[in-house]
């Protein structure tokens, strides 16, 4: 195992838990993807640290408040608790597309925030997304982009030729799988 990162980074929805193009606007509309709560668990148990990172511009766009948000969060933490498992951070950009700030994927800055808080350096994390951003956010920090199939993954692999060639796998459980059974997801 001493071939595991210390850390993995997620994004959030169409990876942990359901997406819409509508956005998931509250904790009623958040439902984990079958087999990714016991595979945040499995990372735990290994002993690598689990961080989110995740935009969320319906929060600029007022399609949901801060304490909806909060309430997703805490619907999602509650659910890992069940099975013995946790997130030990999490991160969003609160801002709309034409915000131009420096934490909305594909810019690096949720990522590069991750690695301050953990004191990590990114080359060797892998940050598992559904879409072109997260993996264009990743190669921006020098983290490791991993696709999963869930979410948007299907259609970001259909339109953009060339992500084929990235580590991708069905959902988060094959990716976690993968990882652990000595698979560095590159």
């Amino acid at each position: 195992m001493s071939n595991l990162p210390r850390l993995v980074i997620l994004d959030r929805d169409g990876v942990i838990n359901e997406d819409s193009d509508d956005y998931i606007k509250s904790a009623d509309e958040w439902i984990p993807i079958k087999g990714s709560l016991e595979a945040i668990a499995r990372l735990n148990q290994a002993g690598i640290i689990v961080a989110v990172a995740s935009n969320q511009s319906g929060l600029g766009r007022g399609i949901f408040t801060p304490q909806d948000l909060n309430r997703m969060h805490a619907k999602f933490q509650r659910h890992l608790a069940r099975i013995g498992g946790h997130v030990d951070a999490i991160f969003f950009c609160p801002h709309t597309p034409d915000a131009g700030c420096e934490c909305r994927k594909p810019a690096p800055g949720l990522l590069r925030s991750v690695s301050l808080r953990f004191g990590l350096p990114l080359n060797s994390v892998p940050f598992i997304g559904d879409s072109k951003s997260d993996v264009e956010a990743a190669r921006a920090a020098r983290a490791r982009p991993v696709l999963v199939r869930t979410g948007k993954g299907v259609r970001t692999l259909a339109d953009n030729p060339g992500l084929e060639s990235l580590p991708c796998y069905a959902d988060l459980a094959e990716a976690i799988d993968a990882l652990l059974d000595g698979n560095p997801l590159t």
